[in-house]
């Protein structure tokens, strides 16, 4: 039984479901999402709350079921409130600077890393050395921000890399520890 997947999501004041086939959209205040589902997943929706139901108790079906069900309920989240990742860069000369629809990270490599904004997000530098970045689809947010910690992760010796606000950074100590 999965727990996930029998959960009953509600639908937010002000968003709009439409449940067509295997086919569901979300439309909010702040944009509209699609997601096409499997044929072994029934998506139900009454009286303002969604729920999710399973054609039989094969493995797949039962993995398929939770993950629509979470999927749904990121969408319904995403179109009411928006989703945000903050970044930080630590390091000595680090910086990213906003260049049209790129963005430029100088990470201490011998030249600037550039990539490109995804048109869903907007991306924002409040300092050169923190990057906010927002939009309504979860797993949008979540990719680009790791792209751009992949870029220079943070290192456990001397701290200095692109890393989460609240990621907590395990020091190691260094060479000079064990005389």
């Amino acid at each position: 039984m999965s727990r996930i997947g029998n959960r009953i999501l509600k639908v937010p004041a002000n968003t709009e479901v439409v449940i067509e086939n295997n086919h569901i959209t979300v439309k909010g205040k702040l944009g509209e999402l699609h997601y096409s589902f499997s044929s072994l997943i029934k998506v139900n929706l009454e009286n303002g709350e969604i729920t999710t139901v399973r054609s039989n108790e094969e493995k797949t079906t039962k993995q398929l079921h939770g993950t629509t069900n979470a999927i749904i309920k990121n969408m319904l989240i995403g179109v009411s409130e928006g989703y945000k990742k903050e970044i930080e860069i630590k390091g000595v000369g680090y910086k990213a600077t906003l260049k049209g629809n790129e963005i430029e990270v100088i990470a201490g490599y011998s030249h600037p890393v550039t990539l490109a904004l995804p048109s869903n997000l907007k991306v924002e530098l409040p300092k050169p050395t923190n990057i906010i970045i927002s939009g309504i689809d979860k797993q949008a947010v979540g990719e680009f921000a790791a792209n751009l910690r992949k870029i220079r992760k943070p290192s456990p010796y001397s701290g200095k890399g692109i890393m989460y606000k609240d990621e907590q950074i395990r020091r190691k100590e260094g060479k000079t520890a064990s005389k």
